[in-house]
């Protein structure tokens, strides 16, 4: 009977804690953001730069990755002058893209990352000839021509430098929309993804796992996670990363990821990888 009494009170101490996990987790609502409408008319350049920082730190996804060290796993390039640096980079004998000039080498790092990789940040096995970065203007990111020139403008003004991107004209946004483009003057955060497919993309969760074999990138392979975690340390593993570290690794998952993703989103890649066997 002790038994039974004492492994009665352990399931009930184990559902209430998994009840309290369950009230601590992110409870974000899946809505569609608001979007944030720019009059081209009477936009500034101080407002365009603006834009970009907060494209930069948000729709663009840029911070997931960009951070400064030990925890980056991208160059820190808020940290940087990026006007001195692409300059640098553009003297390499290793840069093999068509860039003339620093605006260009950014507008190129974003939309073709593989023309020039930095050392050391390449995707592992690639001998830094092709980066995990994907292409910001194809899906699930989808930064439009102004977006990008906007990100472009607020990595030139940032160090007091000339920025040298036009301001957008009201003619523009329409070619940009008959092009079906991302909404050119949408400054908000990305909308919640639909498919586990979308959210994966959307936190460039393969720029750093292997989804699909055992093949170490910047963290642990995850074709078999379903087998070596249970759904809560699987979900652990992406609300609070640096709780358990595999052994080898470094603690570069950011620790905000659940802050950012909807409920919906984290329950569908947590439910992706619980069945990776």
């Amino acid at each position: 009977m002790s038994v039974l009494i004492k492994t009665l009170g352990f399931s009930f101490a184990l559902t209430l804690v998994f009840t309290l996990v369950t009230y601590l987790l992110p409870q974000v609502e899946g809505e569609a953001p608001v979007e944030k409408d720019v009059d081209l008319n009477t936009l500034t350049m101080d407002d365009f730069i603006a834009m970009g920082e907060d494209l930069f730190n948000n729709k663009g996804t840029c911070t997931l990755c960009h951070k400064p060290p030990p925890i980056g796993r991208a160059p820190d390039i808020e940290g940087f002058d990026m006007v001195a640096v692409s300059i640098e980079r553009l003297a390499d004998e290793r840069y093999q893209g068509d860039a003339k000039d620093a605006a260009g080498y950014i507008l190129e790092s974003m939309v073709a990352p593989s023309q020039y990789v930095v050392a050391t940040w390449g995707k592992k096995g690639s001998n830094d000839t092709e980066s995990p970065m994907p292409a910001i203007d194809k899906a699930p990111i989808e930064l439009s021509a102004i977006e990008m020139d906007a990100i472009i403008a607020y990595l030139q003004a940032k160090d007091g430098n000339e920025v040298t991107v036009s301001l957008p004209l009201p003619e523009d946004a329409a070619v940009v929309a008959d092009t079906g483009s991302a909404a050119p003057v949408d400054g908000g955060l990305p909308a919640p993804a639909a498919t586990v497919d979308e959210a994966l993309g959307k936190y460039a969760c393969s720029s750093c796992h292997s989804m699909d074999s055992a093949d170490t990138l910047v963290g642990p392979g995850l074709a078999d996670v379903g087998a070596r975690l249970s759904v809560e340390e699987i979900r652990e593993s992406i609300v609070d990363p640096n709780a358990v570290i595999t052994e080898g690794f470094p603690a570069a998952m950011p620790a905000d990821f659940a802050d950012k993703m909807t409920v919906k989103e984290l329950d569908m890649i947590v439910k992706y990888l619980a069945e990776k066997q």
